[in-house]
């Protein structure tokens, strides 16, 4: 019986880059989906994935004209919870990165979702557990896990044990290949390294 293979949709973020840290996985899938911040993400993807020795895959599929928001550069939609939703991202996500999982004979994709995601509802534990069951009975049989759900940001990057050095390679920004230092997605960042470190950067 062949060995399972795992893959992480990797962002280049603080959480996903500390949860390739602490999971290693097989293989990262970063997905360039039209996204603002989008150059940037797959550097550092690619970047920290040779640092670590995880293979590195990109899958590209321009849906900028379905986005909103922050990551999408435009307004927010008028029911958003927040500047950056971007409406089904997670979702959109997972099956692009679940097509290319398939293929190459991943049998887990791993996430990284942590608790604050739960501001939205495809960063919860209910969303997560559905979206299993539907990856499950589909072609692949390819399960799916978010194994921070539980956890804060700042909780992932203690319990991966991944070091600054490291953990500095990472892009949160939402809306720029530089960090623009005015989003959610940086003052995110910075408040998980002012915690671990005592300082923002």
């Amino acid at each position: 019986m062949a060995a399972a293979l795992r893959a992480l949709l990797l962002s280049g973020g603080v959480d996903s880059v500390a949860l390739a840290f602490w999971k290693r996985p097989e293989v990262a899938i970063t997905v360039d989906y039209g996204q603002r911040a989008a150059s940037a993400e797959v550097a550092v993807s690619k970047h920290v994935c040779a640092l670590i020795g995880i293979d590195h895959v990109v899958v590209t599929a321009d849906c900028s004209a379905l986005g909103s928001g922050d990551m999408a550069g435009t307004a927010p939609l008028p029911d958003a919870p927040v500047s950056e939703w971007w409406p089904f991202r997670n979702q959109l996500l997972a099956t692009l990165a679940g097509m290319k999982a398939v293929s190459i004979g991943v049998t887990e994709l791993l996430l990284g979702s942590v608790v604050s995601d739960g501001t939205h509802v495809d960063g919860t534990a209910p969303f997560y557990k559905m979206l299993d069951r539907l990856f499950a009975m589909q072609e692949g049989f390819l399960r799916v896990s978010a194994p921070a759900l539980e956890l804060t940001s700042t909780e992932l990057v203690r319990a991966s044990g991944i070091g600054r050095d490291l953990l500095a390679w990472a892009h949160s920004c939402h809306t720029s290949a530089i960090a623009c230092g005015a989003c959610r997605g940086c003052f995110k960042h910075q408040h998980v390294m002012e915690e671990l470190y005592g300082d923002p950067y």
